[in-house]
């Protein structure tokens, strides 16, 4: 991290700066709120393939209370946990059974709570899961309304519709299921004749909630209370765009995501972005504030552009929400400071901060996504990446096992896979296993350490040994020692409440060039070395980056400037 210069001479895409470089009228302000969220770093943890203690193939609450110091060391705000509730699996979790209890396969309730004591004693905050827009064809509720029958109020807890066509044997309108098919399924009656229709977005086993219901409102208080009164600090909401469906449901001929396509706006998707919504989030904003502390709530909101998305994070409804704008974005420095100029601009109209994150358990993992088939420049590019975004103002997150700089595992065999993407579209679409695949802790274990008896719920690729974390602690070099130095400094700087202004000399380059308080950070997208202004190297992204002035194609760098 903190370089030695060498001795280069290449030819430069930006000419060398003999003074100090122009920048820009600032972007963004630095802001004196000291609310931990507004420039916070929260590390996603997926309970089932963070860390398993009992050596079933499952990671557990007790493994994730086992390495938290591991996670403290990386100077982080909170960790996120993915959903640990009872749960069927048939969505990861995703799809859930009961919102007030562990699945005994991640263990107990009182196995959540020592989590959160150990956490409180590291300093780290527990934002948990929550998931309001379906819930498990498990559920005590879905089951009960499948008994009751049409008309009755157990229904009305779901959106079940009659079908159309002869019989009512065609579903009640053409919406499409995220993962592949119709976003409808037909029951059965009790003299198994068929009966009605239920909408899922997601699988079939996933039956969406009805919002519309006052009933479903007070359900998820009651939820939201329980988890409050056990001292976690927020909610991160799953498909928080999709709680309320527009009336009629009509028919709709754009992508299933409600995102925009051709002659399809997004804003016009009535399976998403309701305005009924906001309201749910400004009550849920007022129950948070019942309890002690800065409670908080992130969206997980499919919107777009993000002049709509900020919508949901007004000062009255959500802290932050998710920038998958940012996420998504190419290998393109046109794009990329694009995409940080509009985000920042969105934001910072409604006084929100912004999120930066570059992987989560639904995406390629950026170090297999930026490297175009190419495993050692996606990780070249993966820690540059990682490097310019901790430099960010805003809210970072980051998902388990990228500070080990994790590809995704691409060649899980078929009948291993267990994403409903995969098996609902018969292979067609591979699915995201494979960045949920286990973390590698330690080399010379069995199965990298991940459990203490035997292999992994998923397979581990047979070449994770260098990606172990005991392997990369050692390494000054090594993505792990990358990530803790720049999280030190970003904390030690004020980063995350810092400012930005773009270069001006770098604008129309293959280079990301800004100024966060007094620190440059330059981030090289092109294919030619180029030349940076003369100063100190804090931070690098690489050994060499910096080095004599020259950053290489995939290299990152943070500069103290005389």
């Amino acid at each position: 991290m903190f370089l030695m210069p060498n001795a280069v001479s290449l030819a430069p895409a930006v000419s060398a700066q003999s003074v100090a470089p122009a920048f820009h009228e600032p972007l963004h302000t630095a802001h004196d709120d000291d609310a931990w969220w507004r420039s916070s770093v929260i590390y996603q943890v997926y309970p089932r393939s963070f860390r398993d203690l009992n050596g079933d193939g499952q990671g557990d609450l007790a493994g994730i209370t086992a390495e938290l110091h591991q996670l403290a060391d990386l100077s982080i705000d909170a960790i996120w946990i993915s959903p640990f509730y009872t749960s069927p699996q048939r969505d990861g979790g995703y799809d859930v059974a009961d919102y007030c209890d562990v699945d005994p396969m991640f263990g107990t309730l009182d196995d959540f709570d020592k989590l959160t004591a150990r956490a409180s004693e590291l300093g780290i905050k527990v934002i948990v899961d929550l998931v309001p827009n379906h819930c498990s064809s498990e559920h005590p509720l879905f089951k009960a309304a499948l008994t009751a029958g049409p008309g009755s109020d157990e229904r009305a807890m779901f959106i079940f519709r009659d079908g159309t066509g002869p019989d009512g044997s065609n579903p009640p309108n053409n919406w499409q299921s995220h993962f592949g098919g119709s976003a409808w399924t037909r029951t059965l009656n009790d003299d198994g004749t068929p009966g009605q229709w239920y909408l899922h977005l997601f699988d079939s086993s996933q039956p969406d909630f009805n919002w519309d219901n006052p009933a479903v409102h007070a359900e998820f208080e009651r939820i939201l209370r329980f988890w409050l009164d056990r001292n976690v600090t927020g909610f991160r909401v799953d498909v928080a765009h999709a709680l309320v469906k527009a009336d009629g449901l009509p028919d709709w001929g754009g992508r299933p995501d409600g995102c925009s396509s051709d002659g399809y706006p997004g804003h016009a998707a009535p399976m998403f972005g309701q305005k009924e919504i906001h309201d749910i989030y400004r009550r849920w904003r007022s129950v948070l504030a019942e309890y002690d502390g800065d409670r908080i709530l992130c969206a997980e909101a499919s919107i777009d552009p993000l002049s709509r998305l900020v919508n949901w994070v007004r000062h009255d409804q959500m802290h932050q929400a998710f920038n998958f704008a940012y996420l998504h974005h190419p290998w393109n420095a046109a794009e990329l400071r694009g995409i940080i100029t509009d985000s920042l601009q969105a934001f910072d109209s409604v006084n929100a901060p912004t999120t930066w994150v570059l992987s989560n358990h639904d995406v390629t993992r950026h170090a297999t996504r930026l490297g175009e088939n190419n495993p050692e420049v996606g990780l070249d590019r993966a820690r540059a990446a990682s490097l310019a975004m901790l430099a960010l103002p805003g809210g970072v997150y980051l998902y388990q096992g990228e500070e080990l700089g994790l590809p995704d595992h691409l060649d899980i065999p078929d009948e291993q896979r267990q994403d409903p993407t995969f098996i609902r579209t018969g292979g067609e679409r591979v699915g995201r296993d494979g960045s949920r695949v286990p973390l590698p802790w330690r080399a010379d274990e069995p199965h990298y350490g991940f459990g203490s008896t035997s292999g992994g719920w998923l397979p581990q690729p047979e070449d994770w040994y260098t990606l172990a974390r005991d392997v990369q602690q050692t390494d000054p070099d090594s993505t792990l020692n990358l990530y803790r130095s720049a999280l030190a400094l970003r904390k030690q700087l004020r980063l995350g409440a810092g400012s930005l202004s773009w270069a001006a000399d770098y604008m129309d380059t293959d280079i990301i060039a800004f100024l966060n308080n007094d620190v440059m950070v330059i981030m090289n997208m092109g294919e030619s070395d180029a030349y940076v202004p003369s100063g100190t190297v804090i931070a690098g992204s690489h050994a060499d980056a910096g080095a004599e002035g020259v950053l290489a194609p995939n290299r990152c760098v943070w500069i103290k400037l005389n």
